[in-house]
């Protein structure tokens, strides 16, 4: 199968690639960077990422002299922060321990922060031509159907064989590539609806489509029931600013900035909310104003409706057994500070004097 798949897929590979700018060089740590950014997000949203954050850090050692702060800004918007972090993390490992190169050591590489297996293997692959295979979304999609395998291919059994069929398959030379070409070919045309079988390299071998049960494999286990999430935030002005608090160190948001918020408790309007949140978040008493926005976002399974309201400063210092600090700012002085993607749509309407209710 090794010997039909790869050459097929390659040759596809090589006329259908998209170009994108991690594809232009075969540096590691151009790749880890793409690799940890494609992680749960789309190639088309990544690369203008990707770009700014390689004019800010052009090297690993640019990364790991850089602030935590200014690397989390960077990736305000990608969303999953820790990713972020693990790769700061890395880089200042590497840079103190291995003179600011990517090994090419398997064994050394995933014990570093945020290397699993398959970003293990997709970059030393790539970069070094390590025979190591990979498994994502669209490869395990590709696998599943080529292979026939109707079980879903998330849980363990199922996971477990297709690694193994992605080892099998993969080739002794150009194994960076072809890893690239079995996710490019599930990104392209073997996609979770409507595949387009009739331009598939592999399709005279797919026993999906022999069957024709390309549509219905692999199976797809019913996600998690959607919970709805009400919270409160408030804005605080005192004079010509506004107060940001800094999250804690661990945790959702870790070191992330925001306006104070939290959820509602039961049978608890979002008025009397934030009136609450403040006092125990911040220690600040305040007269609350009127509601500057609504905001509605999702975070995993969760589906949040954020009031927002604005509030004038009273009395009391700032004190938190939550929050790390807290700083009065203008509104001008906001965009340094690293925010969740619906904080940062609150602070622009603050620093643009917008007021509107958005959905």
């Amino acid at each position: 199968m090794r010997r039909w798949v790869a050459p097929r897929l390659l040759d596809w590979f090589a006329r259908h690639r998209r170009a994108f700018p991690w594809r232009q060089d075969r540096d590691p740590y151009r790749i880890w960077v793409s690799e940890v950014m494609l992680q749960q997000t789309q190639a088309a949203v990544v690369a203008p990422y990707f770009e700014r954050f390689l004019e800010a850090f052009p090297t690993l050692a640019d990364l790991a002299g850089a602030d935590e702060q200014a690397v989390l800004r960077l990736w305000e918007g990608l969303g999953y922060y820790r990713r972020a972090r693990d790769l700061h993390a890395s880089a200042r490992r590497l840079l103190a321990e291995h003179n600011g190169q990517i090994p090419d050591d398997p064994a050394v590489v995933c014990q570093l922060p945020g290397f699993g297996q398959y970003t293990c293997n997709a970059v030393l692959s790539q970069a070094f031509e390590r025979r190591l295979p990979i498994l994502e979304a669209n490869s395990q999609r590709v696998l599943s159907r080529l292979f026939g395998r109707r079980d879903d291919p998330r849980l363990g059994p199922a996971r477990r064989w297709l690694w193994q069929a992605a080892e099998q398959l993969l080739p002794a030379r150009h194994p960076g590539e072809f890893n690239q070409a079995l996710m490019e070919l599930g990104a392209l045309i073997c996609t979770p609806a409507v595949p387009r079988c009739g331009e598939c390299p592999l399709q005279k071998r797919c026993r999906a489509r022999q069957q024709g049960e390309q549509e219905s494999i692999p199976a797809r286990s019913a996600g998690p029931a959607v919970t709805e999430v009400q919270e409160a935030g408030v804005v605080v002005r005192h004079a010509d600013r506004v107060l940001l608090v800094q999250r804690p160190a661990s945790g959702r948001w870790a070191n992330l900035w925001e306006f104070p918020h939290a959820s509602l408790h039961l049978e608890e309007t979002h008025d009397s909310a934030a009136l609450r949140l403040l006092t125990e978040l911040t220690g600040l008493q305040v007269r609350l104003g009127l509601e500057l926005q609504t905001i509605r976002h999702g975070v995993t399974r969760y589906r949040i409706t954020l009031v927002c309201f604005e509030a004038e400063f009273a009395s009391g210092e700032f004190r938190s057994a939550f929050y790390q600090q807290g700083l009065w700012l203008t509104p001008d002085e906001l965009a340094p500070y690293p925010v969740s993607a619906p904080q940062r749509r609150l602070a622009r309407s603050l620093a643009t004097g917008r007021q509107q209710r958005l959905f």
